[in-house]
């Protein structure tokens, strides 16, 4: 087992997780931006306005993108178990 494939298969875990995780956490950013923007606007100061729609809208992404998240790392895994004579012998 050379160094670069462990740096490969590393930066391959590395990217696969910012790809899995990038959809949910730009929902999840846009809609804190979006209800700052309505809570600096109307001056409401209520801690739960901020997170019931992050919620909301995070289980909705989770919902959209899930099958394509788990195939992603579905792919990841197979290429892990698949590589795995390498990283014995």
């Amino acid at each position: 087992m050379s160094s670069e494939f462990v740096i490969r298969m590393a930066q391959s875990g590395v990217w696969t997780v910012l790809l899995v995780a990038g959809p949910l956490l730009l929902v999840a950013l846009a809609l804190g931006l979006v209800v700052s923007i309505f809570q600096a606007t109307t001056q409401i100061q209520e801690q739960t306005l901020a997170f019931i729609p992050k919620i909301v809208g995070v289980l909705i992404g989770l919902i959209l993108f899930g099958p394509w998240m788990l195939s992603q790392l579905t792919e990841l895994t197979y290429s892990i178990y698949s590589n795995l004579h390498r990283f014995i012998g």
